[in-house]
């Protein structure tokens, strides 16, 4: 067998790791468990020359054809845990795991040569080989979509790691923080449930969970930047969930990370969370990349003015959607001017414009259907004060833009310094990785640890296990729990309030 060299993967997950956020877990996984973790892919196809609305062309061509691959939603299960209906074209486990195999013995160039490069595979079947359910609404499309899904199946899987047997238990664990330097750090949710933030898919008291009277199609439209540019209300609804409820908390897997800074291991905090907690646990700006963003700021859709967070916090603790104050003061003076200039003329109120929204340029679909379900089972039973009355002959009222929190919904571009420091700057220097908390289906940062040098080890702490990720020591638990008990081990003190005294060292 051809092992990939780290250089190859690293080369080949530069696109990947530019794409938008998206939902994704991989279904080609060889744990006993994977037949009953499948999920769907859902993706979005669009016009060459659009994407205004997703990062623009500053990454390059790469970064423009990966955008329209939006988001990977999760297909329904039946209560046995298959997957409800079956993919009529599509290759048995057997042969699945036959063709990953040939992929990974001849490279990725001469496996899409000899498949879909020479007719004799259509990359809309090959694409079931790496779990990917072909998108009902690309049905009918050309096999020239299928292309960009079966890249993101292929890149994955070259780049999926294998674990280190030498790394098992506890003291290994332990072992190996005390010996490392450089560790990245890679943080979900989890680190802060027990501040009473919820996770986002936890069955019972995960967010996605909580958000079905909403009635939407998938819980996670509330974070899609097409549903929150048409109506914003949705996201303002629940936004309050998900902020904590005193800024100056965190948990003491927070101030486990801080203690890693202190001791001079730290050398990122790659996260996950928006919470912006790890500012209030003293973690270094330097040591810290927001990879979804954070509340600490927010930006006009409109007009991209740029205020901080505590701006609107009043508006997201009220549920109620925030107006740019930018925006308000230009249109108050093009109101007093018009009432100047022309005592008969009528101008619409400028706070009960609250109806109509800027109209956003859509992405074309290839099932144009499709478009106007999702819409129509996004607003089921949401009683929203949006309405797009604008037409190509109406023009909309004047109105305010609206604040949108600095977070990273699906659909938008990951800030540039996530790939920028991992692949130009830690990739090189990390001797180890520590996963917290996160069930990691949430590209590209999902896709980090495969990434890495396959010689650096890797801890996963968390309640239940990773089934799509090898990692080489994990440690099922509570996270506060773990780490408090790592650093006791370790001869560590883990300061907090949280934690009881006793054991430790310096």
């Amino acid at each position: 067998m051809v092992l990939i060299t780290d250089v190859e993967a690293a080369e080949g997950w530069k696109a990947p790791l530019q794409i938008p956020a998206v939902e994704v877990v991989d279904l080609s996984s060889e744990t006993e468990d994977h037949e009953t973790t499948r999920d769907a892919l859902e993706s979005k196809s669009g016009e060459e020359d659009v994407n205004t609305d997703a990062g623009g062309d500053e990454d390059g061509e790469d970064a423009d054809d990966w955008s329209i691959y939006e988001e990977l939603i999760n297909a329904e299960e039946s209560e046995e845990g298959e997957p409800t209906g079956d993919i009529a074209d599509s290759f048995t486990p057997e042969e699945s795991l036959a063709l990953r195999n040939r992929l990974r013995l001849i490279g990725g160039e001469r496996f899409f040569d000899e498949t879909v490069g020479n007719g004799s595979i259509k990359a809309k079947k090959l694409i079931t080989a790496f779990g990917i359910r072909p998108p009902a609404f690309l049905e009918g499309c050309s096999d020239v979509l299928y292309c960009k899904l079966l890249e993101l199946g292929i890149a994955r899987e070259l780049s999926k790691r294998i674990k280190l047997p030498q790394y098992n238990t506890l003291d290994d664990a332990v072992s190996l923080l005390r010996r490392s330097q450089n560790i990245i750090v890679l943080t979900g949710a989890g680190i802060s449930t027990s501040l009473g933030i919820p996770d986002f898919r936890s069955k019972e008291t995960g967010l996605y969970a909580q958000l079905a009277h909403l009635g939407l199609s998938d819980p996670q439209e509330v974070f899609d930047i097409s549903l929150f540019r048409e109506d914003p209300s949705i996201f303002y609804s629940v936004a309050k969930d998900i902020l904590p409820a005193n800024s100056n908390r965190f948990s003491p897997t927070h101030a486990f990370i801080r203690l890693l800074q202190d001791k001079g291991k730290l050398l990122t905090n790659f996260t996950q969370n928006i919470d912006n907690l790890e500012a209030a646990a003293g973690i270094s700006p330097e040591k810290l990349i927001q990879c979804h963003g954070s509340f600490a700021t927010a930006t006009c859709i409109e007009c991209g003015h740029h205020v901080p967070g505590s701006t609107i916090h009043k508006d997201l603790a009220a549920g109620r959607v925030s107006r740019c104050g930018a925006c308000l003061a230009r249109l108050r003076g093009q109101h007093k001017t018009t009432l100047t200039s022309s005592s008969s003329s009528t101008v619409p109120s400028l706070y009960s414009a609250i109806t109509t929204t800027t109209t956003t340029k859509k992405r074309k679909r290839c099932d144009p259907s499709f478009t106007s379900q999702k819409k129509k089972s996004s607003k089921k039973n949401h009683a929203s004060s949006y309405s797009d009355t604008s037409s190509d002959s109406d023009s909309p009222s004047p109105t305010a833009g609206v604040m949108k929190p600095d977070i990273t919904f699906f659909g938008e571009p990951l800030p540039a310094d996530f790939h920028t420091r991992l692949l130009s700057h830690d990739r090189t220097l990390v001797d180890l990785v520590i996963v917290i908390g996160t069930s990691l289906k949430v590209a590209p940062v999902s896709e980090v640890v495969g990434v890495l040098p396959a010689g650096v080890p890797q801890i996963y702490i968390s309640r239940e296990v990773c089934g799509h990720v090898e990692f080489d020591v994990d440690l099922l638990g509570d996270c506060d729990t773990v780490v408090a008990e790592l650093c006791r081990k370790a001869g560590w003190r883990l300061r907090h309030e949280m934690v009881e005294e006793g054991g430790g060292g310096c």
